[in-house]
């Protein structure tokens, strides 16, 4: 085998949650043109239509399932639609996430519970179940979206449960595959810097300073820009790491 074989996905099964827009998609797109069969689980059913447009474009098998990553129940169907249409789960990304700006003193418990029921509970549950039958197998890549988030405290913006469910992630990661080591489950996760989506935002321009020329680089990254790692990571060419995640932010975390 090649070097250059190691990064081929041909007869692999991708599962990437929340994969029909931003990083998530980004991330599918990679997969696929290394020859992974995609499932995309998200929620947005119009959205997901869209991404497999694209996919099947690049003449590999791919489906959408209907997703909430925070319910157990739609994970158990969708792991079993995906065993029937294209075969076992070669590889789950746990992309699906959410966030926004709080105050500490003023966020309710509502809102902490939301944030926390996507970005981290929804990591644990998705992980369990795929991962239950990648051990079964003894073989598996979980891939878990992380962020520099949960590394630093962000600026100017104050998002402290962001941060906290994103560090949570990054130990989640870290116990999920010392747990699974020895059973061929690999657990490793992407800790992305500020990445500009197509989805626009002002808060780009506002804080410029501190998520842009802050950064060495001096420029926001592309999703694109973190799909090569999330295929490393997926693919037999990280076949002796587990446990890692990797910082993709320009430098930010330099300083």
């Amino acid at each position: 085998m090649s070097i250059l074989d190691k990064f081929s996905m041909r007869g692999k099964v991708s599962v990437v949650t929340g994969g029909n827009r931003g990083i998530g998609k980004a991330i599918a797109v990679g997969l696929a043109e290394a020859g992974s069969s995609i499932v995309i689980a998200a929620r947005d059913e119009a959205k997901s239509e869209e991404t497999l447009t694209e996919l099947t474009k690049l003449g590999v098998p791919a489906i959408a399932v209907k997703t909430d990553v925070a319910n157990r129940d739609d994970l158990e169907a969708m792991v079993e639609t995906v065993a029937k249409e294209l075969g076992p789960i070669d590889v789950l990304v746990n992309n699906a996430g959410i966030g926004f700006h709080a105050n500490a003193l003023t966020l309710s418990d509502e809102e902490w519970q939301r944030l926390f029921s996507i970005n981290l509970d929804a990591v644990w549950k998705a992980s369990q179940v795929v991962g239950n039958q990648m051990v079964k197998r003894g073989s598996g890549s979980i891939i878990n979206i992380g962020s520099i988030s949960g590394l630093i405290i962000n600026r100017p913006q104050w998002h402290s449960p962001y941060g906290i469910s994103k560090a949570a992630v990054h130990h989640l990661t870290k116990s999920l595959a010392a747990e699974w080591a020895q059973s061929g489950v690999r657990v490793n996760a992407i800790a992305p810097g500020y990445v500009k989506t197509e989805i626009a935002s002002t808060e780009y321009e506002d804080y410029r300073h501190y998520w842009r020329d802050e950064v060495p680089m001096q420029r926001y990254a592309t999703p694109e820009e973190i799909a090569p790692i999330a295929l490393l990571l997926a693919s037999e060419a990280s076949s002796f790491v587990t446990g890692s995640v990797f910082v993709v932010d320009g430098g930010y975390t330099l300083w």
